[in-house]
């Protein structure tokens, strides 16, 4: 082979290489939207998910306050009755 059709068959090589790298490379602009809206909505679900968490938290720290209070109730009453404990 001469030196001419060896770097002939390298640069087309390289043009190959090239193509086929940058074809890899682009990404479909709806794919990435498609991708967009599901990390949005991955956030909107961990919101929600974190204002339950907040709201059920409440809600333990509520009846437990009630429970503390019957508690207290009972014991008083208990005490009045002549009930031990």
């Amino acid at each position: 082979m001469s030196n001419i059709s060896r770097r002939s068959a390298v640069v087309r090589i390289g043009f190959i290489a090239l193509a086929l790298a940058l074809s890899a490379g682009c990404r479909s602009p709806q794919q990435d939207a498609y991708l967009v809206e599901q990390l949005r909505q991955m956030a909107d679900e961990l919101n929600a998910a974190r204002q339950q968490t907040g709201d059920l938290q409440t809600q333990l720290d509520s009846l437990r306050l009630v429970v503390a209070r019957q508690d207290t109730l009972l014991t008083r009453l208990a005490g009045m009755a002549g009930v031990p404990r």
